[in-house]
């Protein structure tokens, strides 16, 4: 079995080429760079109508050697039973001019785009790195979101405000899963385990389809060769998600009471779909009993089953259909997000996507009833067809990503022999999972079984066209 690390340097190592392709920025023009500088400032700046709130201990959570912190939290356990979730979100728009040079760059980037070799910033790093991240021990203007909750995890108080705050630590998901898994979780969080899985049971009831697909991830550089692996997501990434999935629902209710904002929203799947997946899960010998969601389902399959997997795949042809719908007059026609079972809006992710540093202040103004700004009204209408062209260029960067390393790592090994999972099969060809190294790549052959796994033969690498190609093996070889 060939091993999954690749070692090469210069031209044949690096993304020089897929930049290119997707036609990229390299940099930020001198004049986004010069506002940059000029409006980093003293925090002490920001403190005009704001609410200090230095003294409470938030904590961040992120991948670790993360340098662009969105959000920084704190849960408590309220007198009523309910709890009490403090969710600070970086305030932009305390360093992006309405109009001005940064604003214009980030209307045309739309998001953080990652590669292996360095990301390409939706905002200039003295910004997104700097001055607008919630970095340990730093004083910084943030968007303060307090949501109370009921015993059982839904709310039943917002509010929004600017603030100042200090993140009192910069933990990442690894360390804090080995702290819950020995009884000693950060202060700050304690509660996020209980809030979590409350919020999760919340989820599958609601009708959220998530399919548990292990997501591939690239690692090293190039001196040390690209590796590539399955990154499972832990328990305290599922569960700090639904913050931000809690907070951006709180945001979709005010705007759509208010008649204003922009949402993520996808359609409900029709009924010839959910046929299509009713019978595919009985093809993989799943039973699905009757009056059972696609969320009930999907919560009590096992992640490591062939058959599970091959599922997950076609699930997420429910999800196919995602976008932004913004209104300025009252409640859209569609208003809700199937994929998350409820109306969803982005705001706590404002340093890495567009669309969030708006509809936080659609919240805000919303909230303390004054009209939403103009410049905001504004960018509603073009923001949908902003962020639509931006995710797609982001997913199309991602997997150009993780084909470019999968043709370099298995460019020595044509002809050889790997073991693999069916996802997908049509009459002349499957999309399989390979397990070693973790490879998704097309096979060649009819009646592929679904579900199942098998032996198949690399026959082709195409490295320039970043192209993998497997035969399925004869089982007597």
């Amino acid at each position: 079995m060939p091993s999954s690390v690749i070692r090469t340097t210069g031209a044949d190592g690096d993304f020089a080429a897929l930049r290119a392709e997707f036609e990229l920025p390299e940099g930020f023009l001198a004049e986004v760079l010069a506002e940059a500088e000029a409006v980093a400032g003293d925090p002490a700046e920001f403190a005009g109508g704001r609410v200090d709130a230095t003294d409470l201990p938030f904590v961040t959570i992120d991948p670790a050697g993360s340098k662009d912190l969105d959000q920084a939290t704190l849960i408590e356990r309220t007198r009523s039973g309910g709890f009490r979730v403090h969710y600070a979100i970086a305030d932009l728009v305390a360093f992006v001019p309405a109009g001005g040079a940064i604003d214009r760059e980030s209307r045309r980037r739309g998001q953080t785009l990652y590669l292996p070799d360095g990301t390409i910033p939706l905002h200039p790093p003295e910004l997104s790195e700097g001055a607008a991240s919630l970095l340990p021990g730093e004083v910084r203007p943030a968007v303060w979101w307090t949501i109370d909750t009921d015993a059982w995890g839904e709310p039943e108080r917002v509010r929004v405000r600017r603030a100042l705050i200090r993140s009192s630590a910069q933990l990442d998901y690894e360390s804090v899963q080995a702290a819950f898994d020995a009884g000693t979780p950060p202060g700050p969080v304690a509660a996020l385990a209980e809030f979590g899985r409350l919020r999760r049971e919340l989820a599958v009831r609601r009708g959220a389809v998530e399919p548990q697909l292990p997501e591939q991830e690239i690692h090293g550089g190039e001196a040390d060769g690209w590796t590539l692996g399955l990154r499972p997501r832990n328990e305290v990434e599922a569960w700090n998600a639904e913050l931000s999935l809690l907070t951006g629902m709180s945001a979709a209710s005010i705007m759509l009471e208010a008649g204003i904002g922009v949402l993520r929203t996808l359609p409900a799947p029709d009924e010839a779909t959910l046929d299509w997946l009713r019978r595919s899960a009985a093809a993989f010998g799943i039973e699905w009993p009757s009056g059972t969601s696609v969320s009930e389902l999907l919560s009590t399959m096992d992640a490591a089953r062939p058959e599970s997997l091959a599922f997950y795949a076609c699930t997420t042809r429910v999800l196919r259909g995602a976008g932004y719908t913004s209104f300025h007059s009252g409640p859209p026609e569609l208003a809700v997000h199937a994929g998350i079972g409820g109306p969803y809006a982005h705001v706590t992710a404002p340093i890495r996507r567009l669309v969030d540093r708006f509809g936080t202040e659609v919240c805000l103004a919303v909230t303390a009833g004054r009209p939403v700004p103009d410049w905001v009204r504004a960018a509603l209408v073009d923001m949908p067809e902003v962020m639509s062209a931006s995710d797609l260029l982001a997913a199309k960067v991602e997997r150009a990503c993780l084909d470019q390393v999968e043709s370099w790592i298995l460019a020595e090994h044509v002809g050889g022999r790997f073991s693999a999972v069916v996802l997908r099969a049509d009459a002349t060809r499957a999309e399989v999972l390979i397990e070693d190294p973790p490879v998704l790549g097309k096979c060649a052959g009819a009646g592929l079984p679904e579900g199942e796994r098998i032996m198949v033969r690399l026959t082709d690498v195409d490295v320039a066209r970043r192209k993998v190609r497997f035969e399925r093996l004869p089982a007597d070889e």
